[in-house]
């Protein structure tokens, strides 16, 4: 069994603290080894993770077609990829990360992609969890780059602004017939009642699927000020326990399952 789990929203909702809190989850539940994607070209999960990123696979596209006629003899572009790869991949006790880094820029790209998405497709099915942090966009979803999509979770803030932005995500989807096997929208950094029932009765005319909602919680933020990997946020957490709540209704059901 592998599950893909992919995380979007527009920049500034919390969706790259929520991926570092479902990361924390697959640990803490022993669901792991774990896969995090950082598929933000705003690199920024490996942050939240705390730990350092060097190559990204943008990078690593990038120097193939710098360099196409100056491989070594006798080494393929396929095998050359997947070394290049390998090394940007990092790799930690409980879970490995690897980060996609920039867009594609001039050139065609038509031959490295056909060989990431077969990479990335062998290497998902290693783990029985990946945690993907995607742009809205959803540039490697839409691409191909990305298939099978188990779960994806749009964050949204309590602003109007945020919870419409979170509808368009899905009209996305929907547009670009992306397959997934769920789509949920978490509201998050709620820090009042009054402006959970607003941020609710939004959702409910844009006929959002509210899956849960995270209230605001200055651990976090005490977390990041201090530059801590958000895996180590503790049990009594408020927005810890309220993603446990989301991440339970999504992940403990499948592993249940398995």
């Amino acid at each position: 069994m592998s599950e893909l789990i992919a995380v979007a929203g527009k920049g500034g909702t919390g969706k790259t603290t929520f991926c570092a809190m479902a990361v924390r989850y697959l640990i803490k539940n022993k669901l792991t080894p774990a896969l995090a994607i950082d598929a933000d070209a705003n690199l920024n999960f490996n942050e939240v993770l705390g730990i350092e990123v060097g190559q990204t696979v943008g990078g690593v596209r990038d120097d193939l077609l710098e360099n196409l006629g100056m491989l070594e003899p006798g080494m393929d572009k396929d095998t050359w990829i997947e070394l290049k790869l390998q090394d940007a991949m990092v790799e930690t006790k409980e879970f490995d990360l690897v980060a996609m880094g920039k867009p594609e820029g001039t050139g065609c790209y038509c031959y490295v992609n056909s060989v990431l998405q077969r990479y990335m497709e062998i290497l998902i099915k290693n783990y029985p969890y990946t945690i993907m942090d995607n742009e809205a966009g959803l540039e490697h979803i839409s691409r191909g780059t990305t298939k099978d999509v188990s779960y994806l979770l749009i964050v949204s803030d309590a602003s109007p602004r945020g919870v419409r932005t979170a509808a368009r995500i899905r009209d996305l989807v929907i547009e670009l017939k992306i397959d997934v096997g769920g789509l949920g929208v978490v509201l998050n950094r709620l820090a009042s009642e009054e402006m959970s029932r607003a941020a609710l009765l939004e959702a409910e005319k844009r006929s959002l699927d509210i899956i849960g909602t995270i209230p605001n919680d200055p651990i976090v933020t005490e977390f990041d000020m201090a530059d801590r990997s958000l895996v180590e946020l503790p049990d009594d957490s408020k927005a810890v326990k309220a993603a446990n709540d989301i991440l339970e209704k999504i992940i403990g059901k499948r592993s249940a399952v398995a």
